[in-house]
């Protein structure tokens, strides 16, 4: 049978004094005198006595964990972001606990209300950003959160992101300057998420200040939709193919899900990439140089935005007052065969 773990009260019972005293002998109070501390000492080292850390947090009011709720794990952005701020808070003394809602409309409010239950300190939120009930729960537990990504309708937080706008704008003039003139950008569905709708309106503004040069539309691409987004770039193609000016097309990615679908589309049509059709997409995960010539890419400071999101929120957690910080970091134009104009 394994021994029973000894306790403060054993230790307190073998050194004479107060279950108390022991805890203040762990607080480093300098109210013990040097007689009492040291039977204290003695007790603990007879006993082996180690105190739970998360006891000793919650005596001085806090747990010293990090509630993580995130959308869907199985992104490679959430995954990317999960470490950047789990670093950041192991740094400061912190740990992560993570609740993933498996891109579950309506899981927010039990997410917040179930890591509350153990007593974290506040939320990094890269979530749905559309649940309903999320100001009231984080208002009824009084933690602080900071938002990633995503906005959230009615909450007024620090927010962490890329800079959505700059990197349209960049991958616009990229695919631009190598020749293509039509051009889709392919999006998971918008609604409800603040940036698929930021890129979708960059890409609007990036087309309409070449108006009558470069033609553009966007495409609202789900699960089900993937003969819809087939015959959107085969359409695509031919327009650029009938046009007269030698004009060339290229497709944007919103995020690496997306343009792992585009991928085996391509595969399937035997659509070479540079060549047949020009990509860029948002996101670089590790397998992008191993497609076709290598799929161009907007990389996200991943491991930026989540040691930022830990930071502003152990900010808040150390008494920072000041007012939401909008914190948007620059991508990085990842150019590969993809979208080269010798392709």
């Amino acid at each position: 049978m394994q021994a029973r773990r000894p306790t403060i009260a054993a230790v307190a019972a073998s050194a004479g004094v107060s279950k108390a005293t022991v805890s203040r002998y762990f607080n480093h109070e300098k109210l013990l005198t040097p007689d009492i501390a040291a039977r204290v000492k003695k007790a603990i080292t007879e006993l082996d006595y180690a105190p739970s850390p998360m006891a000793q947090a919650l005596s001085r009011g806090r747990s010293r964990l990090i509630g993580l709720i995130v959308a869907d794990i199985t992104n490679p952005y959430s995954v990317a972001v999960l470490r950047g701020a789990e670093k950041a808070c192991q740094e400061a003394g912190y740990l992560v606990m993570l609740f993933n809602l498996g891109n579950a409309v309506g899981r927010e409010r039990e997410a917040i209300d179930a890591l509350a239950g153990y007593q974290v300190d506040g939320f990094i939120l890269n979530t749905l950003g559309r649940g309903a009930g999320v100001v009231e729960a984080l208002e009824r537990n009084g933690k602080p959160a900071v938002l990633v990504d995503r906005r959230h309708s009615g909450m007024t937080a620090d927010f962490v992101a890329l800079d959505s706008a700059d990197a349209m704008e960049t991958a616009c003039k990229h695919l631009i300057g190598n020749g293509y003139r039509e051009l889709m950008y392919v999006t998971e569905p918008k609604k409800g998420v603040s940036s698929r709708r930021e890129r979708a309106t960059a890409f609007n503004k990036c087309i309409a200040s070449q108006a009558g040069l470069v033609a553009g539309q966007v495409f609202e691409y789900s699960e089900e939709d993937g003969q819809l987004l087939e015959d959107a770039i085969r359409a695509l193609l031919l327009r650029a193919k009938s046009a007269t000016d030698g004009r060339r097309a290229a497709v944007i990615s919103g995020n690496a899900v997306v343009t792992l679908r585009i991928a085996s589309i391509a595969a399937q049509c035997h659509w070479r990439f540079g060549a047949d059709v020009g990509f860029l997409g948002f996101d670089d995960p590790e397998w992008a140089p191993l497609i076709g010539p290598g799929l161009s890419a907007i990389a996200q400071p991943t491991d930026a935005i989540g040691r930022a999101a830990a930071t502003c929120l152990i900010d808040r957690l150390h008494g920072e007052q000041a007012a939401p910080r909008q914190i948007l970091l620059p991508g990085q134009l990842v150019i590969r065969g993809s979208s080269d104009r010798r392709g």
